[in-house]
């Protein structure tokens, strides 16, 4: 959350990590809104691009969070009935970039406290959806969220003591050490083409508050 903070005042451009832990902290008084990382793993020419959006689940409807600059692999309206059926408009927005998608990674919802030291759970369910057939990953998914919704699920360190996080760092497994400044700077790994910086929050705070109302 601090980090979320230090979004807000200094106004950097930001990738899609951030957008995330951003995403949570503009969501933290919305406790009708689940949310929950989404990670895609997807091919092309080649090469492997990572990137996460936060999902969102609302009044029994699914949706999605996030920044990319290709506006399809970002936000995703409150429409999606189904879990899969939200990570299956996200598979054939890659395809319209050429990308074949080939893992998928679904954490827990992120607690609403804004103080608690629980980790994100990036990858409780993790799908080879490249090797899986369509009805096989939708199976998963729809057994994965109904778990979710019943709040059977839970974080891998729940029964282990939690060490407490000095404040300010990112919460993402692979970047814990880098500042918000240094991850501005990084190579951005999702699909595009074009460089396209975003200076200012408008987007998400325009999906904050649409969703608040």
């Amino acid at each position: 959350m601090e980090s979320a903070k230090e979004m807000t005042r200094e106004s950097l451009p930001i990738k899609c990590l951030e957008a995330v832990i951003l995403g949570i902290y503009l969501t933290n008084g919305q406790p009708s809104v689940e949310r929950f990382p989404i990670s895609f793993k997807s091919h092309f020419s080649g090469n492997n691009f990572h990137h996460v959006v936060l999902g969102i689940y609302f009044n029994g409807r699914y949706g999605s969070l996030g920044m990319s600059r290709r506006s399809e692999l970002m936000d995703k309206p409150l429409i999606y009935r189904t879990l899969s059926d939200l990570i299956f408009e996200f598979e054939e927005s890659y395809k319209k970039y050429l990308h074949s998608v080939k893992k998928v990674k679904i954490g827990l919802y992120v607690p609403h406290e804004p103080h608690s030291f629980q980790p994100i759970e990036w990858k409780q369910l993790v799908l080879n959806v490249s090797k899986m057939m369509r009805s096989e990953i939708r199976k998963e998914l729809e057994k994965y969220a109904r778990d979710m919704r019943m709040k059977i699920l839970k974080p891998a360190s729940a029964h282990s003591p939690v060490k407490q996080r000095s404040r300010g760092k990112s919460l993402s497994p692979r970047r814990r050490q880098a500042s918000p400044q240094r991850r501005a700077c990084r190579r951005d790994k999702s699909p595009a083409v074009l460089d396209k910086k975003v200076g200012d929050l408008s987007t998400l705070n325009e999906v904050g508050y649409q969703l608040r109302i």
